[in-house]
């Protein structure tokens, strides 16, 4: 009732509650009053039907409900009465208990970290690689993957059409065990502008484009295209993809490989170039806390695609650069 900043609702939803018992109270008490209902020379009787009729045999009988059903309904007014004094139900009257759903959660929350929290803590003191070789530590990591990433990564962790495959090498913010932590914790926001739409370049000049970018994957393309092609990467795309195509960590992807976010077709590239990207990774350190996020980085790299080294391209404060393009178009 907080949000209610007027005290009519606070009256409304009483009233109501009350009304409603009191109905159900009258509605009894007529019940326990009622007779049969006369039959049709005016004298009560215990034969007497409402007129309706089924399958012209059967009639329904005009009788008042059973004592013993009508006194459950009396308990079950009583017991209403009881749980409005005792929990919240009238307006924002708190009830005697003064019971609410968000010191449920938190209680339930202290009990989870009672239980739970030494198991989460051991793991949380081990090295990454240690919790991605233990059975039960992958185990637990693979339960919080299941429940938080493979919704856009994919149940099998190899992504889809617009999310990363986490089990191969290629990472635009880096590979190693220190560097996944930090993309789940601080999540990941990127964007490939759109050379189209100011016009940068007209619709000729993508296709070009979109051509030499096929060629340095060994891709089939037009040789005449990707010649002309070239040229104008050397202006509107190295500064980020680099003069070779081969990416920049934490800035833009590698165009010179096998993987593709977007599909590697000719027109999915022009559309990427015409209209841009934009992709982001939600952070997920404040909501899941230090000790989670460790099992997930621990059950990514047991994947098989982190990389074995650190020092991949992470700068010296620990935090990769902010990103301009997403993964590979």
């Amino acid at each position: 009732m907080s949000d209610f900043v007027s005290g009519f609702w606070n009256i409304y939803i009483t009233a109501i509650s009350l009304i409603g018992i009191l109905f159900c109270v009258l509605l009894l008490w007529r019940q326990s009053t009622a007779k049969s209902v006369a039959s049709g020379n005016g004298s009560a009787t215990d034969n007497a039907t409402t007129g309706h009729v089924w399958d012209e045999t059967l009639e329904e009988y005009n009788h008042p409900i059973p004592n013993w059903w009508r006194w459950l309904f009396y308990l079950t007014v009583i017991y209403s009465l009881v749980y409005l004094a005792m929990y919240p139900g009238l307006g924002s009257y708190k009830g005697i208990y003064g019971w609410t759903s968000v010191n449920e959660y938190q209680a339930e929350q202290q009990q989870a970290e009672h239980d739970y929290g030494p198991i989460f803590e051991k793991y949380r003191a081990m090295d990454i690689q240690a919790v991605a070789a233990s059975a039960e530590g992958k185990e637990m990591g693979q339960r919080l993957f299941m429940t938080y990433c493979s919704q856009c990564h994919g149940s099998d962790a190899r992504g889809a059409k617009g999310f990363p495959n986490l089990t191969d090498k290629d990472w635009l913010w880096g590979g190693t065990a220190a560097q996944i932590k930090e993309s789940i914790t601080l999540g990941r926001d990127a964007m490939m502008p759109a050379k189209g739409l100011k016009p940068d370049l007209n619709s000729e000049q993508i296709t070009d484009l979109a051509n030499h970018v096929r060629s340095l994957s060994g891709l089939a393309n037009d040789a005449n295209r990707a010649k002309r092609g070239k040229e104008l990467f050397a202006t509107a795309c190295a500064a980020c993809h680099g003069a070779e195509g081969k990416g920049t960590v934490g800035l833009a992807p590698n165009l010179s490989d096998s993987t593709w976010l977007y599909s590697s077709a000719e027109s999915s590239i022009v559309e990427t170039i015409t209209k841009g990207r934009n992709n982001r990774m939600p952070a997920f350190g404040e909501f899941l806390g230090e000790a989670k996020v460790h099992l997930l980085t621990a059950y990514i790299v047991s994947l098989g695609g982190a990389d074995s080294v650190s020092g991949n391209a992470a700068t010296p404060n620990g935090v990769s650069p902010a990103p301009t393009e997403p993964a590979k178009p």
